[in-house]
């Protein structure tokens, strides 16, 4: 009952948890009741791991071993907020890995992920690279897709050089848009701008597309001046993961939009509702919940709770 009382309370509110297993078995459970069973067993499944590379964990038998995996898997990360008790606003990051293979075409636009492993940590970057370390350090060809963020790509280069490095295409596009809305004063000037800037992106032109930001006309407000030069330097820095064309002929995804759908599916559904307000220890319980079950590795609450019994 204690397993049934957790899949429903990491999937809704604790009130329509509470009215859909009476619905479910006849049983009267409090909404309280509900939550603490839920923090209580995200608490102690926690899905926190090694704190550095080759360390154990002090619980190893929680944890299966890593087999090899040959073929390509993408590996995508980013981060929302949520609402919390002690500090506002605060960043989850999330963690998203995935075959090549289990990213099936559906229709032209469309496309299904079959199965996936998640990481998602409220805090620093630091504690969360280490636990998604425990899942790409056994995958032989990564593909790494994320925005520019730094830290992430600086982690990368560090301990996987070798990989596949892709900044998100649309991250790109949109900053060469926000750039675009301060340059220009007519609509369709920009349009056709931003047109002729994305056509050159997509075809590993991207020298071409900072010469052309360079020797745009110039208006001196300060506010352009620095949007130039900010996203000047954005596109240098990201120079070698922009190389769009290659990567599509390679077959490899350019965009994250699988790092946007799992921000919807693993932590907005159940976090980001309207007037919830965690405290950071309870978010990270229900968000262990929530990547064990979208995770696939449901069965490790249904053997603990046989356990606890």
């Amino acid at each position: 009952m204690e397993e049934k009382i957790c899949y429903l309370g990491q999937q809704s509110v604790f009130e329509e948890a509470s009215k859909t297993f009476h619905q479910l078995r006849g049983i009267e459970v409090q909404a309280k009741q509900i939550e603490r069973v839920c923090h209580y067993f995200g608490e102690e499944l926690t899905v926190e791991l090694p704190l550095s590379k080759g360390k154990q964990t002090e619980e190893p038998e929680q944890w299966e071993a890593k087999e090899a995996k040959t073929e390509p898997h993408y590996v995508m990360m980013d981060g929302t907020m949520i609402l919390t008790r002690e500090e506002q606003w605060k960043e989850v990051k999330l963690g998203r890995v995935f075959s090549a293979r289990d990213n099936v075409t559906t229709s032209k636009d469309r496309g299904i992920i079959l199965c996936s492993e998640y990481v998602a940590h409220l805090g620093g970057h630091e504690a969360f690279l280490q636990q998604m370390e425990y899942y790409t350090d056994a995958i032989k060809e990564k593909i790494f897709i994320a925005d520019g963020a730094k830290w992430i790509w600086s982690w990368v280069e560090a301990y996987y050089p070798e990989s596949v490095q892709i900044l998100d295409f649309y991250h790109a596009k949109e900053h060469l848009c926000d750039y675009a809305k301060i340059r220009f004063r007519s609509p369709k000037s920009m349009k056709d701008w931003i047109d002729k800037q994305t056509e050159l992106m997509l075809n590993d032109n991207m020298k071409q597309v900072m010469i052309n930001i360079k020797v745009i006309p110039f208006h001196s407000t300060q506010q352009e001046k620095y949007s130039r030069e900010k996203l000047l330097a954005y596109y240098q820095r990201n120079m070698k993961r922009m190389r769009y064309k290659t990567f599509q002929q390679a077959g490899y995804v350019i965009g994250s939009g699988a790092m946007e759908a799992a921000h919807r599916n693993v932590i907005q559904k159940r976090l980001k509702l309207s007037g919830q307000r965690w405290t950071k220890k309870g978010a990270q319980q229900i968000l262990n919940l929530r990547v064990l079950e979208k995770s696939n590795k449901w069965s490790r609450v249904i053997k603990f709770a046989k356990k606890a019994a």
